[in-house]
C-alpha cells in the first residue's frame, strides 16, 4: 500500500520476503530470542534508572546527560532495527530516493498459516509492554520537570519522549497499517463504547 502525505511517501509493505522461510514450531509462551528481549528492555530501563538516580551518585549534570542520551540512542537503534523485527516481525524506516523525496516505510511480516506459529506470546507481551510503558514514563517526567522548574533536565526528558515516542508511533503504524486505519479504529472503538453505554442506559431505565 502506498500513501502520499504532503512531501513524504508512506508505504505499508511486507517484511523481508526472504524471511518467509519460517519454521513450523508451535506457538508457545517460550522466549525464543532472549538476547533481543533483554536488550529491548535494558537500554530504556537503564536510561530511566539513571535519570532517577544519577543525582544521588554524581554531581556532574553533563555526565548524567551524556549517559542518558547514549542509552536512549542505543535503545532507539536496537528497537527500531533489531528487536521489533525479531520479536514481533515488524520494522519501520525512512529512505530518500534519487529525486530527494522522503519515503516512510512500515514493514510487517506477511500473514501466513505458519506466521502465528513463529511469534512468541511472551516476547510479544515484553515488546509491547516496554514499548508503551517507557514513553509514558518519559511524558510523566517531562511534566514533572516542567512544573518543578528543573529546566536543565527538560531537554533530556524531551529527548526521551521523542526517541521512544517515535518508535512507539512507528510500530503502531506497522501493526495497524495506514493512517486511515488508525482513524477507522478510533472511530470504531468510540462507536462501540457509545453503543454499549446507550444499551446499558436503556436496560437500567
Amino acid at each position: 500500500m502506498l500513501q502520499q502525505d504532503s512531501n513524504d511517501d508512506i508505504e505499508d509493505v511486507s517484511l523481508f520476503d526472504a524471511e518467509e522461510e519460517t519454521t513450523s514450531r508451535p506457538k508457545k509462551s517460550k522466549i525464543r530470542h532472549p538476547v533481543a528481549s533483554f536488550f529491548h528492555l535494558f537500554f530504556r530501563v537503564s536510561a530511566i534508572i539513571v535519570y532517577l538516580l544519577c543525582e544521588l551518585f554524581s554531581s556532574s549534570f553533563i555526565a548524567c546527560m551524556v549517559t542518558i542520551i547514549l542509552l536512549l540512542s542505543c535503545d532507539f537503534w536496537a528497537v527500531k532495527n533489531v528487536t521489533g523485527r525479531l520479536m514481533v516481525g515488524l520494522r519501520w524506516w525512512n529512505h530518500i530516493d534519487e529525486d530527494g523525496k522522503s519515503h516512510w516505510v512500515f514493514e510487517s511480516r506477511k500473514a501466513s498459516p505458519q506466521d502465528s506459529k513463529t511469534v512468541s506470546e511472551a516476547e510479544s507481551r515484553i515488546f509491547w509492554l516496554g514499548l508503551i510503558a517507557c514513553p509514558v514514563l518519559w511524558v510523566i517526567f517531562a511534566f514533572s520537570a516542567l512544573f518543578s522548574f528543573r529546566v536543565k533536565w527538560l531537554a533530556v526528558v524531551i529527548m526521551g519522549v521523542v526517541l521512544q515516542g517515535a518508535n512507539l508511533y512507528g510500530y503502531i503504524r506497522c501493526k495497524v497499517g495506514s493512517r486511515k486505519d488508525l482513524t477507522s479504529m478510533a472511530t470504531s472503538y468510540l462507536g462501540k463504547q457509545f453503543l454499549r453505554q446507550t444499551t446499558g442506559d436503556d436496560q437500567t431505565s
